[in-house]
């Protein structure tokens, strides 16, 4: 159930446009009431332009629109969170978000390199398995992925029980995400899908999933 929205005088109320896969913050846009009605019930994101006073859907020329999967009020009501799956660039310059500028201290959150690392895996089926390591694993058996995995996860393991470093502790983890993303690539299985897994998980004790996982397992094989 949405809470309270409070519309200004003028009628416009911010909206912050927002990948549900990556988190990455896409635009601003403004809302009235008619353009919140219309995006909650055609589930495609429309806004107020106040440059042209009217309503207008994202990416009605460019076809880049906005598929709303759901909507978040602030605390105060009085702005509006959309989470999106943008279906191509959402900046009019082409650009994936309109806040992919120059950014002030170069920092990059860890949700967007987790996905501009997946977004590079996928360009890797295209190249050769001779020029690229990652094209060696994606088109190997899935057996090689999944030795890659297990070979990082012992690596980590024994940083984890015999090393003071820290620093080499840090790489032998980042070498394990990379091969788990190398592998979910490999097995075509999204980090979405994962995260509604975890997600269901919410709420549950770990003792009464591993159950039920078991129970599941024996009913399977009866």
């Amino acid at each position: 159930m949405i809470p309270e929205i409070l519309f200004p005088p003028d009628g416009l109320l911010p909206a912050i446009v927002q990948d549900v896969s990556t988190g990455r913050v896409l635009m601003l846009g403004y809302m009235n009431q008619e353009s919140l009605r219309q995006t909650l019930e055609r589930r495609r994101v429309v806004f107020w332009s106040r440059s042209r006073n009217k309503l207008w859907e994202k990416g009605e020329t460019s076809g880049n629109g906005l598929v709303l999967e759901d909507l978040r009020v602030d605390c105060d009501g009085d702005a509006i969170l959309l989470l999106t799956s943008p279906l191509g660039p959402t900046c009019h310059t082409g650009l994936e978000s309109c806040f992919d500028t120059a950014s002030f201290e170069g920092v990059r959150p860890g949700f967007e390199v987790w996905a501009n690392l997946g977004k590079t895996l996928k360009t890797r089926w295209d190249a050769s398995p001779d020029e690229s390591y990652v094209a060696s694993l994606l088109k190997a058996p899935v057996e090689k992925s999944a030795r890659k995995v297990v070979e990082e996860s012992c690596e980590v393991l024994v940083e984890m029980v015999k090393s003071n470093d820290e620093e080499a502790l840090r790489g032998e983890w980042a070498d394990l995400f990379f091969h788990v993303r190398v592998a979910m690539e490999r097995s075509h299985v999204t980090f979405d899908e994962v995260m509604k897994v975890l997600d269901g998980r919410t709420g549950r004790g770990g003792l009464a999933e591993k159950a039920s996982r078991k129970k599941k397992g024996d009913m399977g094989g009866s």
